[in-house]
């Protein structure tokens, strides 16, 4: 006569303590490089740009959230498409994002803003439209790389969100009587989000990373800023340095917000 196993526990793993020696020793050396931009380097010329620099790494957030955001909404059914659609539509999602993710984001970028924008400017119809304010400002293109960049990678982690549900629990709403949208939103693309958040924590920070590239087609936002302080200031470390310590600040915030998300979201391991 078999036993019958008690059931397991999910013990979450312990959290590792903040006073490790390796982390008081990086804790250690930043703290020495902190003292010496302070003490060694010129810091004079911040406040007169202080206000600039704020303007920047707000227009910064604002093409990262944006772009996430919408780039996330063509995300879930590009995913989806590769999982459930008819062929025709499957080949066209990942033909898609084999694209976007097979070609530089920064030549993606210059073929909008140079390619398009300047077919957009030889038709006067459009010219005359109430559209033309906006299409001859370099964002909207900017906006448009950078979310269709997104929408490719992250439309690739959903599908295996998608695909990674287990079905046993698909089966079970339906027999429950759910719907096809009732069972999609109330149970398939939460457990995909689920699945998917870790990932997406990653998208998200590299998608922070990308947004300086949007300053080569005249776009501000903060690499735009600090470009303009070193050529008025003819200064190349502090500039620099004080924009990677941004980029980093921003990072850490990042990764912390996604990480709180995470704790707050059940866990049904086994």
């Amino acid at each position: 006569m078999s036993e019958v196993q008690a059931p397991v526990t999910y013990v979450p793993p312990k959290a590792r303590s903040l006073f490790e020696p390796h982390r008081l020793v990086l804790m250690a050396v930043a703290a020495g490089l902190v003292f010496c931009m302070a003490w060694f380097m010129r810091w004079d010329w911040l406040p007169r740009y202080q206000e600039r620099l704020i303007y920047g790494v707000g227009q910064t957030l604002l093409m990262l959230f944006s772009t996430a955001i919408v780039g996330f909404l063509f995300a879930v059914p590009l995913g989806l498409a590769q999982v459930t659609g008819p062929r025709p539509l499957a080949w066209a999602a990942r033909g898609f994002c084999t694209l976007i993710r097979g070609t530089p984001l920064l030549l993606q970028l210059w073929l909008l803003y140079y390619g398009l924008g300047s077919l957009f400017a030889q038709y006067p119809e459009i010219r005359s439209s109430f559209l033309w304010p906006y299409l001859r400002q370099a964002w909207p293109y900017g906006f448009a790389a950078l979310m269709l960049s997104f929408a490719a990678y992250e439309g690739e982690v959903m599908r295996g969100a998608f695909a990674g549900v287990p079905k046993g629990e698909l089966e079970a709403a339906r027999a429950y009587g759910m719907g096809r949208f009732t069972l999609f939103r109330r149970i398939w693309l939460p457990r995909a989000v689920q699945r998917a958040l870790p990932t997406l924590t990653g998208e998200t920070v590299l998608q922070l990373k990308s947004t300086p590239l949007v300053a080569t087609v005249t776009v501000v936002d903060v690499y735009a800023i600090i470009s303009r302080v070193r050529q008025e200031t003819y200064l190349t470390y502090e500039p620099l340095l004080l924009l990677a310590l941004i980029y980093l600040c921003l990072t850490g915030m990042l990764v912390y917000a996604f990480k709180l998300l995470e704790n707050r979201i059940p866990n049904r391991g086994a």
